[in-house]
């Protein structure tokens, strides 16, 4: 993998492809590759034309491991992204991010939007707004000596992942514990480029996407049907969905 240093912090990422830039940003444990090129979704965009970078935020993956929960925000991992940019001289992206990485491209989108072609936001709908529970016990859950140790449902589920991932746990729990700043519906309503919201039926973490795209002026929706937080990531449905509305100028998922 590439790497750069983001205000300190060595960011890994990767490229694929040739087109208009799509930048990746994955969910909490996972990494650019498990996220993204496992699922199939790095070959789907650059079958469709576009050039994929994928980003391992901090903690995860390939970049620096920090263990201290104050260098975790979502704005700061935003600002990252927004560094990955301007060290690949991109001016202006389309951004998908999954779950914590949903969260973080809405951060991108709102702080700096002219840097925001679209936004995708994928295993985080009304959840967003209202935040998720259970940071605490998957953080204890992390930090336990042995997965065995681990009796809630939620934390041990993560604790998996992160082993199957090979995450550094640590590092993870530190991120999981960060203050978790909420993003307003006020701040949402202020987005102009088109989104695109898309989560499972069954997701319980991401929560309602109605109630995400009615917050956003101009988002749609699309609700993955039979699907979960976890086997939602490389759905048929999913991709199709959002080749569509890279594809459309206006932004449109055709057929929605």
């Amino acid at each position: 993998m590439h790497r750069f240093n983001s205000g300190g912090v060595d960011i890994a990422y990767d490229m694929a492809g040739e087109g208009p830039p799509v930048l990746l940003i994955h969910g909490f444990a996972s990494n650019g590759r498990v996220n993204w090129v496992d699922t199939g979704w790095v070959k789907t965009l650059v079958d469709a034309g576009h050039q994929v970078f994928t980003i391992d935020n901090r903690g995860h993956g390939e970049s620096g491991k920090l263990y201290d929960p104050a260098l975790y925000s979502a704005t700061e991992m935003a600002e990252d992204a927004r560094r990955l940019l301007d060290h690949l001289a991109i001016t202006k992206a389309d951004v998908m991010g999954y779950s914590m990485g949903a969260r973080i491209t809405a951060f991108l989108t709102i702080r700096h939007p002219d840097r925001v072609r679209r936004a995708v936001f994928a295993g985080l709908a009304s959840r967003m707004i209202t935040g998720v529970g259970g940071s605490m016990e998957i953080a204890e859950g992390l930090e336990a000596r042995r997965s065995a140790d681990v009796t809630d449902p939620g934390a041990l589920a993560f604790r998996l992942f992160a082993e199957q991932t090979k995450s550094d746990l640590l590092a993870l729990a530190a991120c999981i514990r960060s203050s978790r700043v909420k993003i307003t519906a006020e701040e949402l309503a202020a987005i102009r480029v088109p989104v695109l919201v898309v989560a499972g039926e069954k997701d319980g973490i991401a929560g309602d996407v109605q109630t995400l795209v009615n917050v956003i002026p101009g988002a749609q929706g699309v609700v993955i049907p039979r699907r979960n937080h976890m086997n939602a990531v490389g759905d048929r449905v999913y991709k199709e969905a959002v080749v569509s509305f890279l594809r459309d100028d206006q932004g449109q998922v055709v057929g929605l």
